[in-house]
């Protein structure tokens, strides 16, 4: 069985395919990037797989990024990722593969959600509008899930990741979500001897944090799962303020300094954790604790800090 992984080289799929290599066999694991196929244009997107020939396609492929850099470009993250999706499930069905693995951001459920937050509520209001390009964009995929299985009979999973945190996650000034600009900050700040770092925000959201290797262990699960699955939220269901969050990676990285917080600065929700008892439900938990992926993230940004192909330092 071959299995496509679209993205590979991004933060998710970086942990996934060697998951995916152990127990499907490391000749089966296909990886791409958009320096092998430019999945914007169709008739790139059918080369692909016309070359590769897959049985189960898992598109992680997308533009995304933290609050500043959505605030900045709405529109190419709604283009992009609006075209993405229309692809991929077009030529899914076309070829007709066993099965489409397809995720998108929690960002996506509605700025009015109740905490913990079910999947019932995703069509339930408009996402918080510094993503809505972004949120929509990707939300169209539980619509495509849908249409493409009344139509083509095309089976799909569509997987809802919380907050994602890790080794090889973005740390790119502007394009970096929370923890990733966190710990970045608190670095170079500490390199520099800086007396105070001054954040985003208040610090008083509440989030749900995942570690992203709970999320690549959890997709394998969701390959033998035939019929239609989702969204389905792949996450911890832990609260954690962002202001503990704060304190906790300057504990780590041993920074001595003040926080000053910038509440001219967007929070974005005030509160959002996931509901996870249809992950429980199917035998999965996200059970990584936050000051121990925290820990494993953090070394691996110090340890990679001087190597620009990563992006650490762009």
């Amino acid at each position: 069985m071959v299995i496509l992984v679209t993205g590979s080289s991004g933060f998710l799929g970086r942990h996934t395919i060697p998951i995916l290599q152990h127990i499907h066999g490391k000749e089966n694991i296909v990886g791409v990037n958009s320096s092998d196929y430019n999945l914007l244009q169709i008739s790139e997107t059918e080369k692909m797989f016309k070359e590769i020939s897959p049985e189960v396609v898992i598109h992680f492929a997308a533009f995304s990024g933290g609050i500043g850099i959505n605030k900045l470009k709405p529109a190419d993250f709604y283009f992009i990722n609006t075209v993405l999706t229309a692809n991929i499930f077009q030529i899914a069905a076309k070829f007709k593969i066993k099965k489409l693995i397809y995720t998108m951001g929690g960002c996506s459920y509605p700025a009015t959600s109740t905490s913990p937050i079910k999947e019932e509520q995703m069509w339930n209001g408009y996402p918080q509008p510094e993503s809505a390009g972004y949120s929509m964009a990707k939300k169209m995929g539980i619509v495509a899930a849908n249409s493409y299985k009344e139509q083509y009979n095309l089976n799909s999973s569509i997987l809802v990741p919380g907050n994602m945190y890790g080794e090889f996650d973005n740390f790119r000034i502007d394009e970096s979500h929370v923890i990733p600009a966190m710990i970045r900050r608190y670095y170079e700040a500490k390199l520099k001897n800086e007396p105070q770092v001054t954040m985003w925000g208040t610090g008083t959201p509440v989030r749900d944090f995942v570690y992203a290797g709970d999320v690549a262990r959890a997709i394998p699960i969701f390959i033998d799962q035939h019929h239609n699955l989702g969204p389905i939220n792949i996450s911890s269901g832990i609260k954690t303020s962002i202001k503990t969050l704060a304190m906790q990676i300057a504990k780590y990285i041993d920074y001595q300094g003040s926080i000053k917080w910038d509440s001219t600065k967007p929070d974005g929700q005030k509160i959002k954790v996931f509901d996870v008892k249809k992950l429980t439900s199917l035998g999965i938990s996200c059970s990584t604790e936050l000051q121990f992926g925290l820990k494993k993230t953090i070394d691996w940004f110090i340890s990679n800090y001087a190597n620009s192909s990563d992006g650490l330092r762009r």
